[in-house]
């Protein structure tokens, strides 16, 4: 059983002494891919020397909405530079962010909508798929998808906490919706909604470790690690009324597929609608 960590962020100051018994945790408990997502520019290099070191390892390069304020005046240029000398890497994180932020963090909405929309002009442009962060910004960001869509290289909403009402269209703009230890935490019944309303070849699964820690299942643990994406996937499986293994392989497939997008005309597997 093969597993695809769709987000993790490997390259945090918390795990990076860490990272390569991280990984060899990860290949260990079947976990044989992870993108790792970039945030600022202070840690794009350390994404890059880890996609280069690790083959397991899909790099990702981005500005993350809490980090807009910070960014130098060359910020986008550097950014394509990135992914001139990365051909394998994919677009992420960005995002919009209107729930509370981290101490000391302030990013004026109207800044992070448009670093957002440079971003995903840029991964339309590379033909790239895009990680995107969306907390309380719903309607921000469908506005902007509506205005610049549809995406055929893949939008992941990365531990989507958004409703299923919004699922239909976002998957007809190109979103692959992606689920964590966060979404552990939602109500069961709401979140069962969510799940049921994902068409099967847009679903993924994730860690977002060092984040996302199942406080609940591994109460002693500090930070996580994509080793413990078994727990997403026990949980979703039983929502989802499919065996582990189904879902493993499902995600598994979607995830590969997405990543490797070149007009990728792979077709899809399912299990359910």
């Amino acid at each position: 059983m093969k597993l695809f960590d769709a987000h993790c962020h490997l390259q945090d100051p918390r795990v990076l002494n860490k990272a390569p018994e991280l990984i060899e945790n990860a290949l260990e408990a079947g976990v044989v891919r992870f993108a790792v997502n970039g945030i600022y520019e202070e840690d794009w290099h350390l994404v890059k020397e880890m996609g280069e070191t690790y083959p397991s390892v899909i790099p990702c390069f981005g500005l993350h909405p809490w980090y807009v304020a910070e960014r130098s005046p060359n910020w986008f240029e550097t950014l394509k530079e990135y992914f001139d000398a990365t051909p394998s890497a994919a677009v992420g994180e960005i995002g919009v962010h209107k729930g509370s932020q981290p101490q000391g963090i302030q990013a004026d909405i109207s800044e992070q909508i448009k670093v957002l929309g440079q971003q995903l002009e840029l991964a339309k442009e590379l033909n790239k798929p895009a990680t995107v962060h969306c907390v309380a910004a719903f309607d921000e960001l469908v506005e902007l998808m509506r205005s610049m869509g549809p995406f055929p290289a893949g939008v992941i909403l990365h531990s989507y906490m958004g409703s299923a009402e919004l699922v239909p269209e976002l998957s007809e703009l190109g979103s692959y919706f992606s689920f964590s230890g966060h979404n552990m935490s939602q109500n069961a019944n709401a979140f069962k909604r969510v799940l049921n309303a994902v068409p099967s070849d847009r679903i993924l699964l994730e860690t977002d470790s060092p984040d996302a820690l199942p406080k609940s299942l591994l109460p002693n643990e500090t930070f996580n690690q994509p080793a413990n994406l078994h727990y997403v996937l026990d949980y979703v499986a039983s929502l989802l009324e499919v065996t582990k293994e189904e879902l493993a392989e499902l995600t598994y497939h979607n995830a590969v597929r997405l990543f490797s997008y070149k007009g990728s005309k792979v077709r899809p597997k399912k299990y359910r609608k």
